[in-house]
């Protein structure tokens, strides 16, 4: 009994003796660098659950579309640093570009000039019909597009949407992943919302994505929030964070948090 006793003890050491292999999604996620602005934000983003929903592995070839300020940015470069590649397709920039999307981009580009968790980071550039060469054709592993179909469809139509996921379909390597979250409008709301309000049915952006050749593989309730009925006076910028309307009802937007999302996964095919 003795004996047996010692044997168990000696095989507990040596398992605590071995080495803790990192959760590269977790470790980036409480990484320091990332401000307390944006860890406030988990909350609503859940980047932990997204990631892992999108496949999203340490060794893959990952394009972020559109990072702007570089929320999953942050979370991605500690996942791909050691042993992928993050291609960040940003803003492109010409004599029609907003100041605010200039200015997003400039800032981007001043973190990867600093030297630190960006200094690895491609920088490409996106937009429908002027700028589509985010990648190398079939180099990606995973394409991943956070709250941005409506903007597409807001400046460029559904013309715009269809053109964004061909870009994407291109840059994939067969089997590759498209993840997708954005703002998601009920299926019984007016198709004419859309243009203004910053949420899309889901119908229409997995129609988008299947004319393009992608297959819808899984969808999630990940970044859903029942309280959200996408009715509200600025659109979804009268949620939190932006809360357009300022003090008026403050508390109230703040009680329904961020918007209501749908997170879909597509696959294309081998």
């Amino acid at each position: 009994m003795k004996t047996s006793l010692r044997v168990v003890a000696a095989s507990l050491f040596a398992l605590s003796a071995q080495p803790v292999f990192a959760d590269e999604i977790t470790d980036a996620i409480k990484a320091d660098h990332r401000s307390a602005d944006a860890t406030v934000r988990d909350e609503y983003r859940n980047p932990q659950q997204t990631l892992r929903f999108f496949g999203i592995e340490p060794d893959m070839t990952v394009v972020e579309i559109w990072p702007g300020g570089g929320w999953y940015t942050d979370i991605l470069t500690g996942v791909l640093s050691e042993n992928g590649k993050l291609i960040a397709a940003h803003f492109h920039v010409d004599e029609d570009t907003r100041d605010y999307y200039k200015k997003s981009l400039e800032k981007f580009k001043g973190k990867m000039k600093d030297g630190g968790e960006y200094s690895d980071v491609e920088l490409t550039a996106f937009h429908p019909g002027k700028s589509m060469d985010i990648a190398e054709a079939g180099s990606a592993d995973a394409v991943l597009t956070f709250r941005n179909v409506h903007n597409w469809y807001m400046n460029s139509g559904q013309e715009g949407v269809e053109q964004a996921f061909k870009t994407f379909y291109k840059a994939l390597k067969p089997g590759g992943v498209l993840g997708v979250v954005d703002h998601k409008m009920p299926e019984s709301a007016d198709d004419a919302m859309m243009e203004k309000s910053g949420y899309v049915k889901q119908s229409f952006v997995v129609d988008a994505a299947k004319a393009a050749g992608f297959e819808l593989e899984a969808e999630s309730d990940i970044n859903a929030n029942s309280m959200d009925n996408a009715e509200h006076p600025k659109g979804v910028w009268t949620l939190p964070p932006t809360l357009a309307l300022g003090e008026e009802d403050q508390q109230k937007y703040l009680a329904i948090g961020e918007s209501n999302r749908m997170t879909l996964k597509f696959v294309k095919p081998e």
